[in-house]
């Protein structure tokens, strides 16, 4: 969302005359492995909007989330009716997950010890969610970066882009045990959400209580969050104003590079700037 200056989402909607505010969830460690959605929704998520809307001095919020971030930000929406929700903006964000790709096999009970693995870790390590995420596109993710690099590499302003990308990349913090087993569980095996089954912290979460207007924006070529599982969302909310958008990226490239510049941060700020007068 902040990669550098001239690629950030952030510098774009704060030089549109936005007050941004970015949640940090810091970098769990074992200790933090009991932890659920039921905590990032009502604790986290909840806190974090109280304490912006207090420092902001303002009576209502515009909410964004970037993949499972924007999955859990539907999920607070959903059990929060009464607080004063004016947009929400989902990026590259699953939602429905009876089709997932690639992940449907590797994921599957059948052949994934989904309660060994937690037991066995505590939190399951980034290198391990990095490594399967790349596994969908092998060569694109193994090979692909460093063929790119060598063929411009007499390109400073490109080698400085990519080594800033591969960082961000490699940056990836531990996912906490029991959200985890929530996330492959409840969502990636039995797609609760869109079902209306999903229950966080003893509540039923019903996607029908989300009546805020909505952009949903998904990435043509994303093989992590599909396409499909994106636009979905707008099947089961309330709101009239609702407006789904496929931009020609990746799940990644909707976020830095000259696609993001050029296409989806317009899209956002435009969209915003005609809910927030």
């Amino acid at each position: 969302m902040d990669l550098t200056p001239g690629n950030s989402l952030v510098e774009y909607l704060v030089d549109r005359g936005f007050d941004v505010y970015m949640l940090d969830w810091g970098t769990f460690g074992l200790e933090d492995s009991h932890l659920k959605f039921d905590d990032f929704v009502f604790d986290y998520i909840a806190k974090a909007v109280k304490k912006v809307m207090r420092t902001a001095k303002s009576d209502e919020i515009s909410l964004l989330g970037y993949c499972m971030g924007g999955t859990l930000t539907s999920i607070y929406a959903a059990l929060h009716p009464h607080m004063p929700i004016r947009n929400l903006i989902f990026m590259t964000s699953p939602f429905d997950f009876s089709e997932t790709g690639l992940y449907g096999p590797l994921l599957d009970e059948k052949y994934f010890n989904l309660d060994k693995a937690v037991d066995t870790f505590g939190n399951i390590p980034p290198e391990m969610i990095d490594f399967g995420n790349k596994m969908l596109k092998p060569i694109t993710n193994f090979v692909g970066p460093y063929v790119a690099l060598v063929d411009r590499s007499e390109n400073e302003r490109f080698v400085e882009s990519w080594r800033l990308v591969q960082k961000w990349v490699g940056d990836g913090i531990p996912f906490p045990g029991e959200s985890y087993r929530q996330w492959i569980r409840d969502f990636y095996q039995n797609n609760k959400l869109v079902k209306g089954e999903l229950v966080i912290r003893g509540q039923k979460v019903d996607l029908a209580n989300i009546k805020a207007n909505v952009l949903n924006i998904s990435g043509k070529r994303d093989h992590i969050a599909l396409p499909c599982q994106v636009e979905a969302l707008l099947d089961h909310i309330s709101s009239t104003d609702k407006q789904y958008v496929c931009l020609p990226t990746g799940h990644m490239s909707i976020v830095y590079g000259g696609t993001a510049v050029k296409q989806t941060y317009p899209t956002i700020g435009d969209w915003l700037d005609e809910r927030s007068k």
